[in-house]
């Protein structure tokens, strides 16, 4: 059965060739040339992934990247997010929105689906199906749920991913590339500052009873997850 991706992309002529490239790596794909009409085909069933510009008619990606976040049935589908900005601001704004990864235009076709796969190789669940607790906070990879103190905790595919490798990793320091290969794969196209955000959210998720004191910044070295 093929992957679904939902392409939101405003410009005709791209719209098309997106569709092709994506048609001829093996995806089925759902189009949407503007914010409302993406809402409107945002329904069961749910795309395994977003193609997602920058700018669009009726309210920008970044806009429709927080309102699926919001949303139960739509916020764990993750997002790349297509834009002709390449300012690190930007990318940021991009990934704090909810976006798992971000490409600038131009890119070549080969890119964008190494990117999709690798995206989508994240948010596939990990083989391990051992429950990891550690202070009240616990991680049970085969139902997918986190919970910290019996409260369970909504996070995305990647901080969850990101968590489970901390928590089957405990008390080693990983650098932001290490964190890179294990958590998104070797070959893939994401930045060092892509790590940094994606802490910043994770930590945010488990804070309610404290365990984002977990994930320490160990300067000049990386990150590490501890109890200590």
């Amino acid at each position: 059965m093929s992957r679904n991706i939902m392409l939101v992309e405003d410009e005709a002529p791209i719209r098309e060739m997106l569709k092709i490239v994506l048609e001829q790596a093996g995806f089925s794909v759902n189009e949407a040339e503007d914010y409302d009409i993406a809402l409107e085909k945002m329904v069961e069933p749910y795309p395994d992934l977003v193609l997602l510009d920058w700018m669009l008619p009726g309210g920008s990606g970044v806009q429709l990247a927080r309102k699926l976040k919001e949303h139960e049935f739509t916020r764990d589908i993750p997002i790349i997010m297509l834009t002709a900005r390449g300012e690190e601001e930007d990318k940021v704004r991009g990934l704090e929105a909810g976006a798992d990864d971000y490409i600038t235009k131009p890119f070549s076709p080969k890119e964008l689906i190494a990117r999709i796969k690798a995206v989508m190789r994240r948010v596939t669940p990990t083989a391990s199906d051992e429950v990891i607790s550690f202070s009240g906070l616990l991680l049970d990879p085969v139902a997918h749920r986190v919970s910290a103190n019996d409260e369970r905790i909504d996070m995305g595919p990647t901080e969850f991913k990101l968590l489970h490798f901390f928590m089957s990793h405990a008390e080693r320091v990983y650098s932001r590339e290490q964190l890179l290969d294990n958590v998104w794969g070797t070959n893939v196209y994401v930045e060092d500052r892509t790590v940094d955000v994606h802490i910043r959210r994770l930590r945010k998720a488990i804070s309610t009873f404290g365990h984002d004191t977990m994930i320490q910044t160990v300067r000049g070295a990386g990150y590490r997850f501890s109890v200590k």
